[in-house]
């Protein structure tokens, strides 16, 4: 974030100045003066002002925590930054799997995988890529071996590795920095075989988020098909005498480019990518085509090959998102309609067929629409024999509105002859569960598949899903709809497939106290329909952690409770009133006052905790505390009638859901009640900030990373507006969604926000966030870390004055604020907010006696997951939690 450098005496003239100004432009003084600190407050911030203009003027997330200690009293020491830092390191450093394949041998005989592994680098706030490979191969029907190879290679540069359907090629891309050209390798058993380099007026990078990303081989090899940004378009070009028309001089040192049109993308983490298009590449001549035929107003991603008997016939599918109107963040979000379109390789088209589409490009193949009559479709494949074309939806929440829902699963006939057409006809294979009965299948929760997720059988998909509080491994019968759970039941683990090795699986298991361990699973009696699995623990360099690690988690154990729902009478169906869950990581060693309590809440709301490792959490876990991770109605993995109670709800009903869950874990003794604290990210953060509002004695110390504080001020501001509608409306907040909110939803909005609890607040709080967070934008954070928690008054005088002097009138509100509803607009710079919100931290904050500490990681998004950030974020997490603690 880039310095601040204003006279802090400044602040005091404004006000004058100010209304001085807006009198000029005919504009009314607004009825309330700038309220006057007391006396013994202006002296402090007299004597604090050059310890105020350093603290504003620092790249606060870079700050040596040891210069830090000098800027307030009671801060933790030196020591325990240390000490803390050790120990998430030793937790840092733990690898994750990213994907893997199995690849059989020509002989039958054995197989070989190949993991994708990424480690943090903490030091280059990268993450280290590298490939870890292993011989498979079965000795007893009940034994598997896994030799490894000595050592990983590293996989510098490589944004994504797509290997062959026959493994016997690799694909590797290397996506550029600014305007080079993308590279793509194709790579043998032994060597490198091709290089392509791409320029960009061909295509920028490739799309390799889990999202978009599309990059398909077809069946004979020969030709990829992949997702790539469309060239950069022609931006004017300017000399001493103008406009130049003649702009095909680039290196002309007396000419300069200009801006162009605005170019709109897809919000957050999709900041500057151009809009993705289809393109396919020849391996052997490397000639590189675009797909023609697909309209601009399409967005495009997951790209397959569809079999066809015919080499002429190659046809593509693929996913595709309009923007006919405003595109909206996407990320995370499922509601976003979508459908499956076909349409012929470039290499297969035929100028016959070039007259056949009737789209805005004016050339290309027909381009069909395959599921115009579902408001979703994503995840496209093939069944083995070609007969089936199966993909996910999402149409619950494209229909509801809410951003993540129930799925369900689906299928069409694929025409053997190749000879497609607009009628085809729908089949549901697994309809989306409202509620489910205890222990039964509560549906389908998930948004990746495999590759190929087949059985032999042709019929058997292999797939990971939300199972409750647990991911767990299904085996889906595309014939008749049956769906299995074959990951063991017996405990509370968490289950993720990774590859499939013939008809046996490669899976990953954890827990909340236990890192990651490969398992391979297999069919006791060989008999798909049978679903009775084995599963044998296989010995993996890939999870090794240091000893001190090993001995903090075996000294945790962890259950899932069942939480009554409190006044079911209030519930309006039955799956709102069944018991939620929380998980519970405790030390097993038990003494007589339960060990300090922190309560996670994730993010979303329509998300879920799940029972895997998390290195963050672990790490919390081991500096002496107790976590309690609540899974509140609303969250995925529970049916869709628990998930669509809290729409309308929010800020009410998951607040209570926590309070109840926290009474409970006091009631059977599990928690000190004197002794909570509570952390949440996005909605985790809502939900944070609205319970030590509502709640302001049950909370010592609080936590939150890019929190939604005040949705009235997040529907101007934010990449998702119709997620506030949605939440805050209900099943009515489609109907009422619109880019200019009236003053009754924006009263709704701060009514139903944790903003409007702040005057009760006394829980010392931290705030993490990212400046470059599109979904909650910093001023979110900003205006509730440092905002007065009793009076708002001065703050809503400096805003309305300021957008005066901006000359920035949003939604008229500037001439109709009152102190009891602060907006703000998108406009207003974060570097005056972060100015004028310290300035005031040190008028109230100090005066109300509320301890707040404030990070800003200048280069994150909503995640906050660069590696730096992420560490810093927990270690300071840590930090303040055992300074509340002791």
């Amino acid at each position: 974030m880039e310095s601040i450098h204003v006279s802090i005496a400044a602040a005091a003239s404004w006000s004058s100045k100010l209304a001085r100004e807006r009198r000029r432009r005919g504009r009314p003084t607004p009825p309330y003066p700038l309220p006057r600190p007391s006396t013994g407050t202006r002296i402090s911030l007299s004597r604090s002002a050059g310890r105020l203009s350093a603290l504003c003027a620092m790249d606060v997330s870079q700050a040596d925590p040891s210069k830090e200690l000098t800027l307030g009293s009671g801060m933790a020491t030196e020591e325990d930054y240390a000490s803390q830092s050790k120990l998430l390191l030793e937790f840092t450093d733990i690898c994750n799997v990213d994907k893997a394949w199995v690849f059989q041998s020509e002989k039958g005989k054995g197989s070989q995988a190949m993991f994708s592994v990424s480690q943090p680098n903490l030091l280059a706030n990268k993450r280290r890529k590298f490939i870890l490979s292993a011989q498979i191969s079965s000795g007893s029907s009940d034994s598997v071996t896994f030799r490894w190879a000595q050592f990983p290679v590293e996989m510098a540069n490589a944004s994504l590795i797509v290997p062959s359907p026959s493994g016997s090629k690799l694909l590797i891309v290397k996506n550029p920095e600014n305007d080079s050209p993308v590279q793509l390798e194709i790579w043998g058993p032994s060597q490198l075989e091709k290089e392509f380099h791409i320029p960009q007026s061909v295509h920028g990078s490739l799309y390799t988020d889990k999202w978009f990303e599309g990059v398909s081989w077809n069946f004979d090899e020969s030709l990829i098909a992949y997702v790539a940004e469309e060239p950069a378009p022609s931006k004017p070009t300017f000399n001493s005498s103008g406009y130049k028309k003649d702009s095909s001089n680039e290196k002309d040192c007396g000419t300069w480019k200009g801006q162009g049109d605005f170019e709109e993308d897809w919000g957050e983490t999709y900041v500057g990518k151009r809009k993705s298009a289809l393109f396919v590449i020849d391996i052997q001549s490397g000639e590189v085509r675009a797909v023609q035929g697909i309209p601009s107003s399409l967005s495009v991603g997951q790209v397959i090959w569809a079999p066809s008997s015919r080499v002429t016939d190659q046809y593509l599918v693929f996913v595709g998102w309009s923007s006919d109107q405003r595109k909206l963040g996407i990320k995370y979000c499922y509601n976003r309609p979508c459908a499956l379109y076909a349409i012929k390789s470039p290499f297969h088209q035929s100028e016959a067929n070039d007259k056949d589409f009737k789209g805005d490009s004016g050339k290309g193949s027909t381009l069909y629409n395959l599921t115009q009559s579902i408001s979703s479709a994503f995840l496209p494949r093939f069944s083995p024999d070609g007969k089936y074309l199966l993909f996910v939806s999402a149409k619950s929440a494209v229909d509801s509105g809410v951003h993540g829902a129930t799925n369900s699963l689906h299928k069409i006939d694929w025409p053997v002859d190749g000879e497609l057409s607009l009628q085809r006809s729908i089949v549901d294979v697994i309809p989306v569960v409202m509620n489910a009965e205890e222990g039964h299948f509560p549906g389908l929760y998930f948004y990746g598949l495999l590759a190929n997720p087949w059985l032999s059988d042709g019929c058997t998909m292999i797939l990971t899903s939300m199972w409750g509080s647990s991911e767990v491994i299904l085996a889906v019968n595309v014939l008749n709809g049956r769906v299995s759970r074959i990951s063991p039941t017996e405990s509370n683990a968490s289950w993720e497939i990774l590859s499939l090795d013939g008809d046996n699986i490669v899976a990953v298991s954890s827990s909340p106290t236990d890192v990651p361990q490969l398992k391979y699973g297999y069919l006791i009696d060989k008999t798909i329909s049978s679903a009775s699995w084995s599963w044998l623990d296989i010995s993996s360099p890939i999870f090794k952690c240091s000893e001190k690690v090993k001995v903090l988690l075996e000294s945790l154990q962890f259950s899932i409770i069942k939480i009554p729902v409190k006044n079911v009478a209030a519930c309006t169906t039955k799956g709102a009133s069944k018991p939620f869950e929380a998980m519970f990581v405790s030390a097993k060693s038990k003494t007589d006052v339960p060990n300090p309590l922190i309560v996670v809440l994730h993010g979303g709301p329509h998300s879920v905790a799940t029972s895997s490792f998390s290195k963050s959490l672990a790490f919390l876990s081991s500096l002496g505390f107790s976590l309690l991770i609540v899974n509140y109605r609303g969250s995925l993995g529970f049916g869709e009638e628990a998930l669509q109670s809290l729409p309308g709800n929010a800020g009410s009903q998951d607040v209570n859901d926590v309070l109840t869950a926290i009474d409970h874990a006091v009631n059977l003794g599990l928690a000190n009640p004197s002794k909570i604290t509570v952390v949440g990210g996005s909605h985790g953060g809502f939900l944070t900030t609205h319970l030590i509002g509502q709640a302001p004695e049950k909370f010592i110390a609080a936590a939150v990373r890019n929190p939604a504080c005040n949705l009235a001020l997040m529907v101007g501001t934010t990449d998702i507006p119709d997620w506030c509608y949605v939440e805050s409306f209900g099943s009515e907040g489609k109907n009422h969604f619109t880019e200019a909110p009236s003053a009754e939803h924006l009263n709704l909005f701060y009514s139903k926000s944790p903003i409007s609890h702040l005057h009760k607040v006394k829980t010392p709080t931290i705030f993490l966030l990212g400046a470059k967070d599109l979904r909650v934008p910093v001023s979110n954070g900003l205006q509730v870390g440092v905002i007065s928690i009793r009076d708002r008054t001065m703050l809503a005088v400096i805003y309305i004055n300021l957008f005066v002097d901006l000359n920035v009138n949003s939604f008229n509100l500037a001439d109709r604020m009152d102190v009891d509803c602060t907006y703000f607009d998108p406009a207003f710079s974060s570097n005056f907010t972060l100015f004028l919100t310290f300035v005031y931290v040190t008028l109230a904050l100090k005066e109300k006696g509320v301890d707040c500490k404030l990070i800003v990681f200048p280069h994150d998004v909503h995640g906050i997951d660069r590696p730096q950030s992420d560490f810093e974020s927990f270690l300071n997490i840590g930090v303040w939690f055992k300074k509340y603690c002791k």
